[in-house]
């Protein structure tokens, strides 16, 4: 069982940064491949950002790629999610998620464990 709580959201401008961060509680954690998600008023949720267990490994959705960079650390249990030049389009409520298991990483129904989100907001 793994329980997730983001933090960092907020309003700001286009063009500018922040920096997400999902804190884990559970043993099982570092055993955890995690992503990120979002989801857009009246869209569904997409995909955004995974990264392997060890942190090796990330992967991201062509629309934030070379903007967003994933990172974890597993001492700290928790999973970060810099966001840089971000746009009006990158605004939704983001989302930590746990995958204990195998599937794909792209799919929201691989990812067992959720946060409640965080709304980030961006004006142009």
């Amino acid at each position: 069982q793994v329980q997730l709580v983001e933090s960092g959201g907020g309003l700001v401008q286009a063009g500018s940064s922040l920096r997400l961060s999902c804190a884990a509680s559970g043993r099982t954690f570092a055993s955890n491949a995690m992503g990120w998600f979002r989801q857009a008023p009246g869209k569904e949720r997409e995909f955004v950002a995974a990264v392997n267990w060890s942190g090796s490994s990330t992967y991201y959705a062509d629309s934030v790629k070379g903007r967003f960079t994933i990172s974890r650390d597993n001492a700290k249990n928790a999973v970060y999610l810099q966001m840089n030049a971000l746009k009006p389009e990158d605004t939704a409520i983001y989302y930590c998620a746990a995958r204990p298991r195998g599937g794909s990483r792209y799919s929201s129904e691989a990812y067992d464990y959720w946060g409640q989100g965080t709304q980030v907001t961006v004006s142009s």
